[in-house]
């Protein structure tokens, strides 16, 4: 599975490191993703969240029962 956010699609952005020379080489720029268990549908799944649909409550996280004993 490849590593986006599930819910704005975010995935990693490519570039250049410049070194003190200028001397460029590529690099990729990852997004900040959290495994998180979030509410697909009616059912809780596992899934790659960034930080940002996290922090704006674009998903709602499930959270867990407390089982009585």
């Amino acid at each position: 599975m490849a590593k986006v956010c599930h819910s704005c699609g975010k995935g990693p952005a490519f570039g250049q490191s410049r070194s003190h020379s200028m001397v460029a080489t590529k690099r990729r720029f990852d997004p900040n993703l959290q495994k998180v268990r979030i509410m697909v549908g009616k059912s809780a799944s596992r899934e790659y969240v960034c930080t940002r649909c996290l922090k704006a409550g674009k998903v709602t996280k499930v959270t867990s029962v407390p089982r009585s004993a």
